[in-house]
């Protein structure tokens, strides 16, 4: 549906009354309609909105224009395959690596997963001759996610240890290859196109390091993880040691296909087997349940409200555990590359805001940093908190009381304040909304629906303002200058030419 047939609707959800969140509490079944229990295969998970401003006359509003987007035709269309990703001709399939959605393209997905199965297993087995660390090298959705799950759930016990290195920068190359032995290192180069400039700068110093080591045959020791692998071989990978992936899952929605290669290897098929469980048990929720017990719905409903009703350019994400330290980091790319849009999915300008900047940080280490800004600055932030009932430690249960305790309070007194009377430097004016997600355990499926619930979260998102959050063309300016100024063949502004000149590089 065309913008301007929505615009009544959204200026009518800007026009609502705005009650504080106090006032909203003074409904006794509030906490039972905006709380919600999700069993999943990892442990139930608790998703609480009852300290946001979302109202029945909120969501009605919102139900009017996810069904005058229809919503649920565009969700049906992800599902099945439809070329969605309408800028670029292609379906996005990442709900088929964790098999739902398309047969064919779940189909695929199952091959190519029990071939990296096998690999994986024959790595665990001695097979490729002992095996002590894994140097995955990526940038973009090609690390973010295998960081992520590795830094949550391979901290100890893990099968082979994973260094990952993004930065072009070498020193992170450095870094990774300080803790490792050439003669029991593997390299894995995860790229979709097989043409990413840092990947495989970073690839090709990561051989040299392996020649330098006393490694006769470097690329003996090399596996390739992309959506082209005609371009891996050519590079110089064999056949048997690159893993592909459809063209039709997006880099930032890549960590189920053999993007996760690290993870399998650190933690056992098994695990990675349970990581897609837990993800694939938000696709069949988020497919299945009515929208009024949706939790990926109402989380995308509570995310619209803030944007466009009350016109906040950011959310906050604070993780209360310290195995979720990398998650906000994650987030950010997931949700403002995908829905961070200017124009419409036909092209024409977008008239509402698009994405807010996501950030965030850890647990109380954030809480003595920004959260000055979060209870009294003039910005109204949207807060999530992420916390899990069960550490991840074995030391005085205090600790984690402790931690959560903060958790729960900041979320308490973001939203009720406190008057300061006649000391206004002590004022908190309250009213402040936070989203808490509670889970029970951290394993490989609970960050499985973790992760696939903020995917379709932002999905819904992106279907209501009525953008395509599956394309990236924002990031490829920046590159092409950059190649340009590598190949000293372009003419810049003064700034530009100014510092290239200072840093001793030929523009």
């Amino acid at each position: 549906m065309a913008a301007t047939a929505t615009a009544p609707l959204w200026t009518a959800l800007e026009n609502l009354p705005r009650p504080a969140l106090t006032e909203l509490f003074a409904d006794p079944g509030r906490l039972d309609r905006y709380a919600a229990v999700l069993d999943l295969p990892g442990g139930p998970i608790r998703f609480d909105w009852s300290k946001t401003h979302l109202s029945a006359d909120v969501e009605a509003v919102l139900g009017q224009i996810a069904d005058a987007v229809d919503l649920a035709g565009s969700r049906d269309a992800l599902f099945a395959g439809a070329l969605i990703n309408n800028t670029e001709g292609r379906a996005a399939t990442h709900m088929a690596e964790r098999g739902a959605g398309n047969p064919a393209a779940a189909e695929e997905a199952e091959r190519f997963h029990e071939r990296m199965q096998a690999l994986v297993e024959a790595i665990h087995e001695g097979l490729l001759g002992e095996v002590k660390s894994l140097i995955h090298i990526g940038i973009g959705g090609s690390a973010l996610g295998p960081a992520l799950a590795i830094d949550a759930l391979a901290r100890e016990d893990a099968r082979v240890a994973v260094h990952v290195v993004s930065n072009v920068d070498a020193a992170a190359l450095a870094a990774a290859t300080a803790q490792c032995d050439p003669a029991t290192t593997l390299i894995a180069v995860a790229s979709k196109t097989f043409t990413t400039t840092e990947t495989l700068m970073n690839a090709v110093s990561a051989l040299d390091w392996l020649r330098e080591g006393g490694v006769e045959d470097p690329f003996g020791r090399v596996v390739a993880l992309t959506a082209a692998p005609d371009k891996a071989v050519a590079w110089g990978v064999d056949e048997t040691r690159v893993l592909p992936f459809a063209e039709t899952v997006g880099g930032r929605y890549s960590l189920w296909s053999s993007i996760g290669f690290p993870i399998a290897l650190a933690l056992g098929w098994e695990g990675f087997a349970a990581f897609l469980a837990g993800a694939a048990a938000i696709d069949r929720h988020f497919l299945e349940a009515a929208p009024s017990d949706n939790v990926v719905i109402r989380a995308a409903f509570a995310d619209l409200y803030y944007t466009q009703a009350r016109h906040c350019g950011s959310r906050a994400v604070f993780a209360y555990d310290e195995r979720l330290r990398l998650l906000p980091s994650y987030l950010q790319q997931l949700e403002m590359e995908s829905n961070g849009k200017r124009v419409l999915a036909d092209g024409t300008p977008l008239s509402r805001p698009s994405a807010p900047v996501t950030w965030g940080g850890v647990g109380t280490d954030a809480q003595h940093a920004v959260f000055q800004l979060l209870h009294q600055g003039t910005h109204l932030i949207p807060v999530d908190f992420l916390a899990v009932s069960v550490p991840g430690h074995d030391f005085d249960p205090a600790h984690h009381r402790i931690l959560l305790a903060n958790c729960f309070a900041q979320g308490a007194a973001l939203m009720a304040g406190k008057a300061g009377g006649d000391d206004m430097a002590r004022d908190y004016p309250g009213d402040r909304p936070s989203v808490t997600i509670l889970c029970d355990e951290l394993g490989a499926a609970t960050l499985g629906s973790l992760i696939a619930f903020h995917e379709h979260r932002t999905f819904v998102s992106a279907m209501m303002l009525g953008i395509n959050p599956f394309d990236q063309f924002g990031v490829e300016l920046g590159k092409a200058i950059a190649k340009s100024i590598e190949a000293g063949d372009a003419q810049f502004d003064p700034s530009t030419t100014a510092l290239l000149a200072a840093a001793g590089i030929d523009g």
